[in-house]
């Protein structure tokens, strides 16, 4: 039988306890600090991340770690130490954090799951994807120039963009009323698969649709 360790939550001085613990992964939310950006279609990383959050009684709550650059909650899930994070550095510098936090926890990049806001696809869908290229996301670009491609990635559909605003403009837009209406739906579809992705070890390429 192997031998129990105590690991200390971030958040307090409290233990959490686990027998033959096998593996850690990383949950990264993409998105931009301060109050401006609540609730925008660039910030869906941090909205999805809360909501996990809110849904998972074994998740500690957010504390900022100024010295890896991010706000940070842990948990366990089964055999699983499962870690969550929100960079502090604004968007286009967020592979500073991950790696400062893939480096502190020794946590290989494929254990690793970025959720994040996709321009190209159509709001309703969701893409699923280990490696690839950044699509034209600078977040995701920053993390690639950090810790290489071969992270796993959950696409999020922000688009079509409107063609009179720009898309630095969109991006950072809050969504229209009826996008409003289905992103609980969109929010309990990212859990879904954040909680397959802990427990399974990875994640299909495929793409999913949460309209009715």
């Amino acid at each position: 039988m192997g031998l129990f360790v105590n690991k200390p939550l971030p958040s307090d001085n409290k233990y959490f306890y686990t027998l033959g613990q096998t593996k850690t992964v990383l949950i990264v939310g993409l998105g931009n600090i301060g109050k401006e950006f609540n609730h925008t279609r660039h910030n869906i990383g941090f909205d999805c991340l809360d909501f996990f959050l809110g849904k998972n009684t074994q998740m500690s709550q957010w504390i900022e770690k100024k010295n890896l650059k991010c706000h940070v909650s842990m948990g366990q899930f089964g055999d699983t130490r499962t870690i969550a994070i929100k960079p502090t550095t604004y968007m286009n510098l967020s592979g500073e954090s991950v790696e400062l936090v893939l480096n502190f926890y020794k946590i290989r990049p494929e254990d690793i799951l970025v959720v994040h806001d996709e321009l190209d696809i159509d709001f309703g869908h969701i893409r699923l994807r280990l490696g690839g290229s950044s699509a034209g996301n600078n977040g995701v670009q920053s993390v690639i120039d950090k810790i290489g491609d071969n992270f796993n990635r959950i696409r999020i559909g922000i688009g079509p963009k409107n063609s009179k605003i720009p898309a630095d403009k969109f991006v950072i837009a809050r969504f229209n009323k009826d996008e409003d209406l289905s992103i609980q739906e969109l929010k309990k579809e990212v859990q879904s698969i954040i909680t397959e992705f802990i427990y399974g070890g990875k994640i299909n390429q495929e793409t999913r649709s949460f309209l009715s």
